[in-house]
């Protein structure tokens, strides 16, 4: 187990340098169109070489990504080549605000998703027809779509809840759930109807085994069948399934995060890209590179504990 183990930790480090290193060579790679940019495209060629000398553009590709890796390490992402503002501090107020987001929806996906997969896969009939062309309907609607209609909806029409803006918990715990419970509704949609999808079929294919007949007719009650073996091990396709919706959510959380105005990693890495603000995109996507190695690190371990055969891949 603790070999396994090792063994994807060494794999998201290396994933991790991969990625960082390919995204800061397409970034840095043209150094004297980032000092344009933060110049102005109107710049004179002398100008530009000066601005590249100052920000350090001007040295040689291996050793800025060497440098950057050591800040990196030391928790130093630089600072932001428009504001001056520390990259750290930047990510420190950011993440919070997408982490609440993807951390409730994927919550409440895996609940949701478990009960309504389950449900589907035992119950059968209009349940299981309803079921799949949820799935089908939330995989064709974009998060964005879902979440305008919310604000037309709960927002607009009934003023129910606000319609834009962030509370912080610590000042105002109601004022907090109030400004996330919208966009955590528009990210779960989606990520609810195909995981429930997931786990009905993973449940179904279980249901359809062999053992499962044979703990049948040992006259084990339907229940203790259902949630102490199906469940069990059903669940690694249902984690499997979980992973990929987190890896969607960032990913949706982006554009959630600028229709309800939320102060996120998706609302500063759209502001970032428009600018050209290099250090701040590239933080950015080794923060949202990383969150998602741990999860998978998670549910490979997850996984493991629900089936032995696993722990040793």
């Amino acid at each position: 187990m603790f070999g396994a183990l090792l063994k994807k930790l060494v794999r998201a480090v290396v994933i991790l340098l991969v990625v960082s290193f390919t995204t800061f060579a397409l970034m840095y790679g043209n150094g004297s169109g980032i000092a344009r940019a933060v110049l102005g495209q109107e710049a004179r060629d002398s100008d530009v070489r000066l601005e590249m000398t100052r920000l350090g553009l001007d040295r040689p590709l291996l050793v800025q990504y060497g440098d950057w890796l050591k800040g990196v390490v030391t928790g130093d992402f630089g600072e932001s080549f428009f504001t001056g503002q520390s990259v750290t501090s930047l990510l420190a107020s950011r993440v919070p605000v997408t982490l609440a987001l993807v951390i409730l929806a994927i919550v409440l996906t895996a609940i949701l998703s478990v009960l309504i997969g389950v449900t589907a896969a035992v119950r059968e009939g209009w349940i299981d027809r309803v079921v799949q062309f949820l799935a089908v309907l939330g995989a064709a609607i974009p998060a964005f779509i879902i979440a305008i209609a919310l604000v037309f909806a709960f927002a607009i029409s009934v003023r129910l809840l606000p319609a834009t803006g962030y509370v912080s918990p610590d000042q105002s715990p109601t004022g907090w759930l109030e400004s996330v419970t919208l966009p955590v509704l528009a990210l779960l949609t989606g990520s609810v109807a195909s995981a429930a999808s997931q786990f009905r079929g993973a449940v179904i294919d279980m249901l359809s085994r062999d053992f499962v007949r044979t703990l049948r007719a040992r006259g084990i009650s339907e229940s203790r069948v259902l949630f102490r073996h199906v469940l069990r091990n059903a669940g690694g396709p249902g984690l499997m399934a979980l992973n990929l919706q987190i890896m969607t959510l960032l990913g949706s959380a982006v554009f959630v995060e600028q229709i309800f105005a939320l102060p996120g990693l998706g609302e500063a890495g759209n502001q970032a890209s428009q600018q050209g603000d290099v250090p701040v995109v590239m933080g950015i996507l080794v923060v949202a590179v990383f969150i998602v190695l741990v999860v998978n690190v998670l549910g490979d371990l997850a996984n493991a504990a629900l089936n032995p055969k696993a722990r040793t891949r």
